[in-house]
């Protein structure tokens, strides 16, 4: 019976010397979905360690880490939302600051789709020589190559805004942890954080897929 209880006794230490070991997990992740523009009571996620974080293309200046507190969304510098708080990541203000983006980036590429439009219309018409005319349809196929490449854009420019509909903007599609301020600002388009960007660029190299 005592060679019993020692037994257990080791066991039950074992069992609470792992447990010690094993810390709550502290990683920034997705919080739960809630009406985008709202600002809840919840308990503030811990903040992200930053080796998890995509490299940011300035470092954050503290002088303007509380410039958001008294500043319209539209109207935050990239240098004042980079130096908000880790607290705040995603939050209403990132949120319409992004928004705000988005939506002069879409204006932007529907008025170079107008203006492309209405130059390939009137070069054709103004040019009947055939020879120049060739020329200009080779400069034509070019224009409605970068066209092309803005169409693509535009589409995923509305796909972001879609997803700050739904409170999953700056969020990993793939691992649900943040893509980062810096990366961002840089890509706001971007759906992956830089590591599973490359993880997906890696595994395309490696399967063409």
């Amino acid at each position: 019976m005592v060679k019993a209880a020692k037994s257990a006794n080791v066991v039950t230490a074992r069992k609470t010397a792992v447990t010690a070991k094993t810390p709550a997990a502290a990683t920034l992740r997705r919080p739960a979905r809630s009406v985008p523009g709202t600002i809840t009571n919840e308990t503030t996620p811990a903040p992200l360690p930053m080796s998890s974080v995509a490299p940011t293309p300035t470092q954050a200046d503290p002088k303007l880490a509380n410039a958001w507190k008294s500043k319209p969304a539209a109207d935050l510098t990239d240098a004042e939302v980079l130096a908000m708080p880790e607290s705040e990541y995603m939050g209403a203000v990132q949120l319409e600051f992004f928004r705000h983006r988005l939506g002069q980036l879409r204006e932007e590429l529907l008025r170079s789709a107008g203006e492309t439009t209405e130059h390939l219309r009137e070069d054709t018409l103004l040019v009947p020589d055939p020879a120049d005319r060739a020329t200009i349809e080779e400069e034509h196929a070019l224009e409605l190559r970068a066209r092309d490449r803005e169409r693509k854009l535009l589409k995923k420019v509305e796909q972001a805004i879609a997803l700050i509909d739904s409170g999953d903007y700056g969020w990993c599609e793939e691992t649900g942890e943040p893509i980062g301020i810096g990366r961002l600002l840089a890509r706001p388009t971007a759906t992956l954080s830089l590591e599973a960007q490359q993880r997906r660029e890696m595994k395309q190299k490696m399967f063409g897929d």
